[in-house]
């Protein structure tokens, strides 16, 4: 099991202690990100009229639709990905079966 990592980062302007596994780099990525999109939506006039719990739910969602168009995004790539897949099968099957016919071409 890998070492747990502690890094302090800044999220909403407040300095935090976050722990975990993965690298202090990856941590201040996710932190980075976190603070993008929350002033992303601070910069909306509606939003900063809201109650803290609900300013909360907004950035929660935001980040939830970010992770279900990513994850709509890798379910495209890997469809792509799979009918590639099948037609580099299909065409070096067909490539298989033209070198059979011309070799037996060849011994006639």
């Amino acid at each position: 099991m890998s070492k747990k990592n502690q890094t302090q980062v800044m999220i909403g302007g407040k300095i935090l202690v976050v722990g975990g596994y993965e690298s202090e780099e990856y941590i201040q990525r996710v932190s980075y990100y976190l603070n993008s999109k929350i002033s992303e939506i601070q910069k909306s006039d509606g939003f900063r009229r809201q109650s803290d719990d609900r300013k909360n739910i907004m950035i929660q969602l935001n980040i939830a639709d970010d992770y279900f168009k990513a994850k709509k995004q890798v379910e495209i790539l890997e469809d792509h990905i799979a009918a590639r897949d099948k037609e580099i099968f299909d065409l070096k099957h067909n490539l298989i079966d033209m070198q059979r016919r011309l070799d037996d071409l060849k011994k006639k």
